[in-house]
């Protein structure tokens, strides 16, 4: 990808992400997010079980895997399908940062290096 096709990205994948920026400065912000969700919709979990054809068991140890981050986009894709929502998720710097300001600091730590380098 050529650079100006890369700076027009990064821009619109900031804007796209901006949400998912906000939410990204919270310590854990989805952390157990399967649960509050059926919790705050009221959906049993034994309702949930019967639309993904799996035990009643196995809707709560979904719910666990997700807080211990041990769960995988599909089977949260499953659950929240089963609860009448779409999962979706978001690749965020770190400190609300947006993608052109981690662009730069890699820059401005190349040229330090760089510098460092011939210096020595």
């Amino acid at each position: 990808m050529r650079e100006d096709q890369r700076r027009l990205e990064r821009r619109r994948l900031d804007v796209e992400m901006r949400p998912y920026r906000r939410a990204g400065k919270e310590k854990n912000p989805t952390q157990g997010l399967l649960r509050v969700v059926r919790q705050t919709l009221g959906v049993p979990v034994a309702e949930i079980a019967v639309k993904m054809g799996i035990c009643r068991s196995v809707v709560l140890d979904l719910e666990t895997r997700e807080m211990r981050g041990a769960v995988t986009l599909s089977s949260m894709s499953r659950m929240s399908q089963a609860m009448g929502c779409k999962m979706v998720y978001g690749i965020v710097p770190v400190d609300g940062k947006t993608l052109e300001d981690l662009v730069e600091a890699r820059l401005w730590a190349s040229v330090l290096a760089r510098i460092i380098h011939e210096s020595a």
